[in-house]
Order: structure tokens, then sequence, then C-alpha cells
């Protein structure tokens, strides 16, 4: 309340609304006045409370109208709880609410109290074209379906059942789902991305050995090792190459240098 009473130049103008909610809580020394008007002189407005447990030394005057000039239509105190009020219906399109405290106060001093513009049902019968209350057929703006605020005052506009159903249990399962759905894809994605990391790096490796076992085979080192000349073990590969110890079992320096230049005669 103390947020809608500060001091500038819109205090004294009435605001247009569809419905709200006022809270008050543990404020002091407030004397705040605030007026609500509906968008069409064919509406009125309802009020209820969820919360009222006033201090015995704070009032909550209620006017029928817009101005705080006539006797209150109501006068909530300490003596007041929400089950004796009840709903309450102005018979203008104007609500004037004044909140008077004083100097002393608890956390759990206050009050929540839901405003909402209503049209009845005899006018409503041609002229609703929003939302329609269920018990008594009032007709609301659709804006205040869905909300978490009782507009209706008895929960039709909130019915998770069938007009809200995202706001109930299931709607709460259902994400639940859609999240664990997408977790499983993620981590699927990443190990089939790990896998392929691990084959892309495992194939270079085996092409390399593979290619050095040709070279050593055809540079004459002979298969496992054996002495050269020999012929291949069976199932052995022959690969084009060098022959084996060009120059003989002892190689070029132990070559004799006359037999190397006679050949070179010839």
């Amino acid at each position: 309340m103390d947020s809608l009473c500060k001091d500038h130049f819109l205090q004294r103008q009435y605001r247009k609304v569809d419905g709200g909610v006022l809270w008050s809580r543990n404020e002091r020394n407030l004397d705040c006045t605030v007026t609500f008007q509906t968008h069409s002189i064919l509406q009125r407005f309802m009020l209820h409370f969820d919360l009222l447990q006033l201090d015995c030394n704070d009032h909550l005057y209620v006017y029928d109208g817009a101005h705080p000039t006539a006797p209150p239509r109501a006068d909530f105190s300490c003596r007041n709880t929400k089950q004796q009020v009840g709903a309450m219906f102005t018979r203008s399109n104007f609500v004037t609410l004044k909140y008077v405290t004083d100097n002393w106060g608890t956390d759990a001093n206050g009050f929540k109290l839901i405003v909402t513009a209503i049209k009845d049902p005899i006018s409503s019968e041609h002229g609703c074209k929003e939302f329609r209350c269920k018990q008594r057929e009032f007709c609301v703006s659709a804006d205040l379906t869905c909300d978490g605020v009782d507009h209706c005052a008895d929960g039709s506009d909130e019915d998770t059942a069938v007009l809200c159903p995202e706001n109930g249990g299931g709607g709460a399962g259902g994400m639940w789902v859609v999240v664990m759905a997408a977790g499983a894809g993620l981590a699927v994605f990443a190990a089939g991305l790990a896998l392929c990391c691990y084959c892309r790096r495992r194939a270079p490796t085996r092409r390399t050995h593979l290619h050095l076992q040709q070279v050593a085979s055809s540079n004459g080192a002979g298969a496992a090792g054996k002495a050269a000349g020999e012929p291949p073990a069976p199932g052995g590969t022959r690969l084009p190459g060098n022959w084996p110890l060009p120059a003989g079992p002892r190689g070029y320096n132990a070559a004799r240098p006359g037999r190397l230049r006679a050949r070179a005669q010839r």
C-alpha cells in the first residue's frame, strides 16, 4: 500500500484496473488513500481477502465511491477475519481504500486484498466476451485467468485441471520429462563424438606400422630375422625393392677392391 500512496502527481488520479492484489505487511505510521475505477460503467468491483490479520490500532476503510467522504462501507480491524468478511461488492464502478496504521506492528500484521472488476450475470449474457466465472457467473477479464490469483473467489479462473493444466502437477512432470530426454540426447552425442575422435587417432598409427614393415622387408631385413639369401617363409610377402645385402654378407667395406674394379671394366 505504501508504494501506491507515495506523494507524486498521480496520487490523486483514479487507477483503471481489471484486477489486482493489494498487499500490506507491517507498515507503520501510514495514512494512505487510493481509488480504483473500472474500464466500463457496466462493471463494478468485487473484493475479497486472502489474508486479513490487522492490529487493533490499524484500520482499513472501504468506500463505495470515488471519494472517502461518505461513511465507509466497511471498517476492518483486529476484530475481523477473512472467513467472516467473505466477498464484498460495490454498487458503482469506483472503490476507495483508506489504510491507517500506528507506529507499532509485527510481520504477522497486514492484509492481502484481491480487487476484481466484474460484469454482472444479467448484462454479461449478451456482452461477456471474456471469461465467465463458474459459481456466480460473473464476467471478468481473460487476462486474469491462470495468473495464480483467485479473482472469481471460487477458483474457476485458476482451474489447473481444465483451464490451466500447465500450472498443475502434470505440467511440472512434463517439463522434467523434456529435461531428462534432452540430457540423454546430449550424453549419446558426447559418447559418439569421443568414439569418433578415438578411431581417428588410432587409424594413422596402424597405417604407419604397416608401411614400416613393408619397407623393412623390401630392404633385406628378411622375415623374422632370417639370414640373407634364404627363401621367404611360406605365406610370406615378397616385395619389390633392393636385393638383400647388395655388397655381400659382410657389406661394401669387406668386398675386395680388385674384384669390384674388374666387374666395373666388363
